[in-house]
């Protein structure tokens, strides 16, 4: 993969971005579109120099816009300065050639550099592979343009024809090979997961996910939640890999909560698909906290992409708590409007705190709804028994006599069962 910040910090990449459309109508949303793909790029570490929305008339799949359009971008990228093009549609192989032999520089698309940017931050084991399984099938098609300069010297003595193609060859099933290697180890490091997750699963805590657009703010209400230290950045994807915490709510309440890597518009099938063991937390949890942050134009669309990619990944089904974000720097007849269109929605700022003990109690009595208060009495040979209610559960009293251990406790309601012979009083 190409790294627009292999430079020197003076030497960063120089990137010109291009989004082409059809009817005038959708020029605001490719506008909004070129902006997402700034701060992706600028979170790789490049300069954009640039922006062009272009809008096209018909069908040009050779260069995604007509030739007279493309000359104009070239001779564009040329003044600025510019030694990448970026894409924010997606390239096939063969138009990311001929553009490369146009421009005569590095071609990119939304893809590759989102791709570049899970490789950088990808921290754990499972990530990794998934990350480097991803960019190998991005990589694959594309073979052929690593070796058009053989291509080129065709016909030099000493060179026989088709050296090129030969190298692709090669190259081809060496890739071919380590995509195989990499879905054997992923599928160890996913099994060794799962019976991690069973682990867990088996102790059941209630457990809550943090999902929502990405830079919407989960990272931080993470650590307001929980006081953990979770990487905090204003850049796109500063979460990847899934954080869990464990918190105790003001009834003793124990349950977990995950942060998850944030959706972006457009997001490739297969990166989808690359993420689903990352993202199954969300699938898994017994409800979601669905940040968004309130400031952002393009809300509803954040919102609805969200959504979507959940349901995708099979999850989606679970209640879902909506956290409108960042309202401390929001207008107050922004917050009013929106509390008047979403009025079961929560109204935080994960920075001053704002909100949050609101969102603390919506979360309580959501975990009610399947815990259950339950009054025992167990033998005092059963401590195995109690300390699984003290695992599992609240336990709200515990009192020692005669008879036995008296006990006043909240247990997940699927728990009730290994217990029913000791229950003498909801």
């Amino acid at each position: 993969m190409f790294d627009l910040a292999e430079k020197r910090d003076s030497e960063r990449g120089r990137a010109l971005l291009i989004s082409a459309y059809q009817h005038q109508s959708e020029e605001d949303y490719h506008q909004e579109m070129l902006e997402e793909l700034d701060e992706l790029v600028c979170t790789c570490g490049a300069e954009v120099v640039g922006r062009m929305a272009i809008r096209v008339r018909g069908n040009h799949p050779r260069l995604l816009v007509g030739k007279g359009k493309a000359e104009e971008v070239v001779n564009h990228s040329r003044e600025l300065g510019a030694d990448v093009l970026i894409f924010d549609e997606s390239l096939s192989p063969a138009q990311q050639r001929n553009w490369e032999r146009l421009a005569g520089i590095r071609i990119m698309d939304r893809q590759e550099v989102i791709l570049t940017i899970f490789g950088n931050r990808a921290s754990t084991k499972e990530a990794e592979l998934q990350i480097e399984l991803a960019q190998a099938a991005y990589m694959l098609p594309r073979m052929k343009n690593l070796w058009t300069h053989l291509d080129r010297q065709r016909g030099v003595v000493g060179l026989r024809g088709g050296e090129g193609e030969k190298q692709i060859e090669i190259d081809n099933r060496l890739l071919r090979r380590r995509i195989a290697q990499l879905k054997r180890e992923l599928k160890k490091v996913q099994k060794q997961r799962a019976q991690q997750r069973k682990r867990r699963q088996t102790v059941p805590i209630p457990n809550a996910a943090i999902v929502g657009y990405t830079n919407a703010g989960k990272s931080l209400l993470l650590n307001q939640l929980t006081n953990a230290d979770v990487l905090v950045e204003d850049k796109l994807f500063a979460t990847l890999d899934p954080t869990t915490r464990r918190i105790e709510l003001e009834n003793q309440q124990v349950m977990l909560v995950t942060d998850t890597v944030g959706f972006v518009r457009n997001l490739p099938h297969d990166l989808v698909e690359a993420f689903k063991a990352t993202l199954e937390e969300a699938v898994l949890a017994n409800f979601l906290i669905h940040v968004v942050d309130i400031n952002n134009s393009s809300l509803l669309d954040h919102m609805e992409t969200t959504m979507d990619v959940l349901k995708e990944i099979g999850a989606g089904g679970q209640e879902v708590i909506v956290a409108f974000n960042k309202i401390d720097i929001a207008e107050a007849h922004l917050v009013r409007r929106m509390r008047h269109e979403f009025p079961d929605a929560m109204f935080i700022s994960a920075k001053t705190g704002d909100g949050i003990e609101d969102l603390i109690a919506r979360v309580t009595e959501i975990i009610d709804e399947y815990m259950g208060s339950v009054r025992l009495l167990l033998p005092m040979d059963r401590f195995d028994l109690l300390a699984m209610l003290h695992r599992i559960g609240n336990v709200l009293e515990e009192v020692y006599e005669e008879d036995g251990i008296h006990l006043k406790a909240t247990i997940p309601l699927k728990s009730r069962h290994e217990l029913e012979k000791y229950i003498i009083a909801d």
